[in-house]
């Protein structure tokens, strides 16, 4: 089975080698028929300390690392 990817902005970088990722889905109400965005946060392994808060970076499922982290940063998009 492929490891799911996802897409978010690091809200917080401040322990070591660790960042936590805020990911929003939009999703259609099966009732009211409207647009709602759900966020969740995601702690990932952040093995250089590279990301700071406001990066958009893509996340991916990984073995479990600690109590919290299960997730791995992927080299790729950071903000300057």
């Amino acid at each position: 089975m492929p490891k799911r990817v996802l897409q978010g902005v690091v809200v917080s970088d401040v322990q070591n080698k660790t960042v936590v990722v805020k990911v929003e889905r939009r999703f259609t109400h099966p009732l009211l028929k409207k647009t709602v965005r759900r966020t969740k946060n995601y702690h990932a392994h952040d093995e250089a300390n590279a990301c700071k808060v406001g990066d958009e970076v893509f996340i991916e499922e990984t073995r479990p690392m600690s109590k919290l982290k299960r997730w791995v940063v992927l080299a790729g998009e950071q903000k300057a």
